[in-house]
């Protein structure tokens, strides 16, 4: 059996977030995997833009979560909630359907956070959750994983170093692989 596929997406834009580190580190607890990230640099959401076509960077998000067996995502927490770039990602998924669903129906989701402050995300992650309902996606509930003060939390080498964020970490990935299984089955 091939490698599970993940899409990750970090909600940060910036080149070093520690969102895109959690990612990385995600698939690493996760184990032998093939992990594709998104790319959310995007123009803003528009229709007059969507009847031109859809932009090159927004059909490879598009189909890059479409042939995904499951998704990660990572959040910053601006303003105590999530930020822009990644909602204006989540309103270009949501403008493609075949079947009449779009690339996240009913796909394994595991939501994580790493935030500068004491929190960690937990508020960026209520609105992201909040966000993906009309998707229908199959969001994991748990353990939550919000990594708090978050330019400390890495290593030189881009893992945690918190061991009971790694041990939530490495829960929630099992709890994904399972439910990759689980489809796979299906």
């Amino acid at each position: 059996m091939t490698a599970p596929r993940l899409f990750g997406i970090s909600g940060a834009l910036r080149r070093a977030s520690t969102n895109t580190l959690l990612v990385h580190e995600a698939a690493r607890l996760f184990g032998p995997c093939e992990l594709q990230m998104a790319d959310i640099h995007l123009p803003l959401f528009d229709v007059d833009l969507e009847e031109k076509g859809l932009p090159d960077a927004v059909r490879a998000l598009i189909d890059g979560a479409r042939a995904a067996d499951a998704v990660i995502i990572s959040t910053p927490e601006y303003n105590k909630n999530l930020p822009g770039a990644l909602k204006n990602a989540l309103d270009w998924i949501s403008r493609e359907k075949v079947d009449g669903k779009t690339a996240l129906a009913g796909k394994p989701i595991a939501i994580l956070s790493s935030a500068a402050g004491r929190a960690g995300g937990e508020r960026a992650q209520f609105s992201l959750r909040h966000c993906l309902t009309p998707f229908n996606p199959r969001v994991l509930q748990g353990p939550e994983v919000f990594v708090a003060n978050a330019s400390k939390a890495f290593d030189a080498d881009g893992h945690l170093g918190n061991q009971m964020t790694l041990d939530m970490l490495t829960t929630l990935m099992a709890v994904l692989r399972a439910e990759i299984d689980m489809t796979r089955a299906a």
